[in-house]
C-alpha cells in the first residue's frame, strides 16, 4: 500500500521556476502533485513570525501548519510512485530538515532549482512591485534588506538572500542522499531533458511527455496597471477568500495569462548599480557552485567570470 505523504519535495529558490515545474510533473501519471503548489508545512513556525512587511499575513495565512491538514492534500492519492510538493522556504531553513526526516523518512527526494542569481532577485523585487507592496527603486530595496530582516519583514523581500545558493545547497546534500539541481535556464530551454533526468530521478517512466511544456505559469514581468492586473497581482482579503474556497488549477493559471497578457509590458532592465552590488556580493558564491557542484554558469551574468 502506498504511503500517503510525499517522497519527494522541490525545495529551491524563490522566483526560479518551480510553478511550472510542479504543473509540468503534475501530469505525469506516476506523479502526485497536491492542488495548492506551496505548503511550507516544515517552516510554518518560521514564516509566521515573519508578518510585518506590507500584506505579509495574507500571503503567509495559505501556509499549512500541521501535519493532519498537510496529509489531508494527499488523500486524494491513488497508486503514483513519486508523491511530491514544492516549498521553497525549505532550503532557507535548514532547522527544518530533522522535521522533513522525521515526518517523511530519511529516503526523501530533494529537486533543488537555481537560477542566475541576478536574475532572480530582480524578479523577486517585480513581483513585489507588481503587487504595489514594494516602492523603493532596486538598489534602495537591496540596501534596506539588512533593516527589513531585523523588522521581521517576510523572507521573500530579502533579496540577496534568496539569492545565495551554495552554503544553503551544500547543507540538504550533506543531509540527503538524493538531491538533483535543476538549471531554470535549462527548463525553459531544453524541458524534455531537463523532465528526463528529473523522471529518472524519481523513478518513474522517463518516456512521458506533459502536453503543457509550451506553458509558462506565473511568468514575471511588469504589467500596466488597471482593475483587472490589480485583481490578479494585489493581495486583497477578496483574492485571498477566493483561493481559499476554490483551488487553483492549470486552467485557471491558462485563463489569467490570457486575461493580463494584453496588458504586459516590457520588462525594465536592472539597473548597472545594482547589478554591480549583486556581483561583487554573489560572485563567491556562484564560482563556488561552478567549481563543487558543477552548476554551468555560461548562460548567467557574464559578470561573474571577470577577473
Amino acid at each position: 500500500m502506498t504511503k500517503k505523504i510525499p517522497n519527494f519535495i522541490i525545495v529551491g529558490f524563490p522566483k526560479c521556476g518551480s510553478t511550472s515545474l510542479h504543473y509540468y510533473l503534475n501530469e505525469h501519471p506516476d506523479i502526485f502533485m497536491p492542488t495548492q503548489k506551496e505548503l511550507h508545512y516544515f517552516t510554518h513556525e518560521i514564516l509566521s513570525q515573519l508578518n510585518a512587511g506590507p500584506q505579509d499575513n495574507q500571503v503567509n495565512q495559505f501556509n499549512v501548519s500541521s501535519f493532519s491538514d498537510y496529509k489531508k492534500r494527499y488523500k486524494n492519492l491513488k497508486d503514483e510512485k513519486a508523491i511530491g510538493e514544492v516549498s521553497p522556504s525549505y532550503i532557507n531553513y535548514p532547522s527544518c530538515i530533522d522535521a522533513i526526516k522525521e515526518k517523511l523518512g530519511t529516503n526523501i527526494k530533494i529537486i533543488v532549482i537555481v537560477r542566475d542569481p541576478i536574475k532572480r532577485a530582480f524578479s523577486n523585487y517585480l513581483h513585489l512591485v507588481r503587487e504595489s507592496r514594494e516602492k523603493l527603486s532596486f538598489y534602495e530595496a537591496l540596501e534596506h534588506e539588512n533593516k527589513r530582516k531585523e523588522q521581521n519583514y517576510s523572507d521573500f523581500w530579502y533579496y540577496s538572500f534568496n539569492s545565495k545558493y551554495f552554503d544553503k545547497i551544500r547543507v540538504f546534500k550533506d543531509e540527503f542522499n538524493d538531491v538533483l539541481l535543476v538549471k531554470t535556464e535549462d527548463l525553459n530551454k531544453q524541458a524534455n531533458e531537463v523532465l528526463y533526468k528529473i523522471y529518472e530521478f524519481l523513478e518513474v517512466d522517463s518516456s512521458f511527455l506533459p502536453k503543457n511544456l509550451d506553458k509558462r505559469y506565473n511568468p514575471g514581468g511588469v504589467f500596466e496597471e488597471n482593475l483587472i492586473t490589480k485583481f490578479f497581482f494585489n493581495q486583497s482579503k477578496l483574492r485571498s477568500f477566493i483561493k481559499k474556497v476554490i483551488p487553483i488549477t492549470p486552467w485557471m493559471k491558462h485563463i489569467k495569462q490570457k486575461m493580463i497578457g494584453k496588458y504586459k509590458k516590457t520588462t525594465p532592465a536592472i539597473d548597472e548599480k545594482s547589478e554591480d552590488y549583486l556581483v561583487d556580493l554573489l560572485k563567491n558564491d556562484v564560482m563556488n557552485l561552478n567549481k563543487e557542484f558543477h552548476i554551468n554558469i555560461d548562460d548567467w551574468n557574464p559578470k561573474f567570470q571577470k577577473k
